[in-house]
């Protein structure tokens, strides 16, 4: 009979600990996922900034040479990106293929312009440096017209600054549950131990030898949740690294491990401080209290 008390006894011991440990691991991911999102926002919106172009259409009258002046001095100003020349015959076939149909046949003719594809740096990419930019063009003897997308690049620096406002907020709140998540986990497995806690006190333990064994054992699920919580976070930044390469998600090897080391860290601190006060409040209850 002693036997299988004991066996069940160990059963549901195994049981607490596993759902501590996945408690961790599911917090602690989370967690990561979301620093993985505020290390890397400013990474992902220069991306979507720098898609945004300046097109330059060229007069009809300038010759190869000229172009080729000209796309040397865009590449060498400071807000260049990269450039794309595009021919009239090039935007010819690329409007074919769009709309399915070919205007040079009733035309008799091409009259698009050669022009260049000017994809700006995305700390230029505001409304004020764009105007600068097409200002500079804008009186430039080669080129006919200037344009560009302006009520986008108002959208996408609105919604910008926007989107970093509302990731530091939520960043924030999400840090306050993932400690309030752990600690209550920890605080019910140390609540199923009060009556070993009150019997050790009551034959002369210390408080601080009585503590050491939950901490240490505390300590070890959150190394343990922590490992997995990595691991899963590992799978996450692959996928996106094999399928959105463009992102350069693991290009910062030291961000990453920096993300990696805080979240290991992080698991090892909550589980400590919440075993920590959880036996405090234990040892600091009377006999009687321990039933409510």
């Amino acid at each position: 009979m002693s036997k299988s008390f004991e066996k069940y006894h160990k059963r549901r011991l195994r049981s607490s600990y596993i759902s501590v440990v996945i408690s961790i691991a599911l917090v602690l991911f989370l967690l990561g996922l979301l620093g993985l999102l505020v290390i890397n926002t400013k990474k992902v919106s220069n991306h979507f900034k720098e898609q945004a172009a300046i097109t330059l259409f060229i007069k009809n009258d300038v010759k190869k040479e000229g172009i080729d002046k000209l796309l040397v001095s865009i590449d060498k100003e400071p807000f260049t990106k990269n450039t794309r020349f595009i021919s009239k015959d090039e935007a010819a076939e690329i409007y074919k293929k769009e709309n399915g149909e070919d205007f040079m046949n009733f035309l008799g003719y091409n009259p698009l312009q050669n022009a260049i594809d000017i994809n700006v740096k995305a700390d230029f990419v505001t409304p004020e440096q764009m105007a600068k930019i097409e200002k500079i063009y804008t009186n430039n003897q080669f080129i006919s017209e200037v344009s560009y997308d302006k009520p986008l690049i108002d959208l996408l620096t609105k919604n910008v600054r926007r989107i970093s406002f509302f990731i530091l907020i939520f960043s924030a709140l999400s840090t306050l549950i993932v400690v309030v998540l752990i600690n209550s986990s920890l605080r019910l497995s140390v609540y199923s131990k009060r009556f070993t806690i009150k019997t050790m006190q009551m034959v002369g333990a210390t408080k601080s030898f009585i503590r050491k064994p939950f901490i240490w054992r505390s300590i070890k699920l959150g190394i343990i949740g922590a490992f997995f919580a990595l691991l899963g976070l590992s799978g996450i930044i692959y996928y996106i690294h094999k399928n959105y390469p463009e992102f350069n998600f693991i290009n910062d090897k030291l961000q990453i491990l920096s993300l990696f080391g805080g979240i290991f860290l992080i698991g090892i601190i909550i589980t400590w401080l919440s075993t920590f006060f959880a036996t405090q409040r234990f040892l600091n209850l009377k006999t009687d209290e321990l039933y409510y």
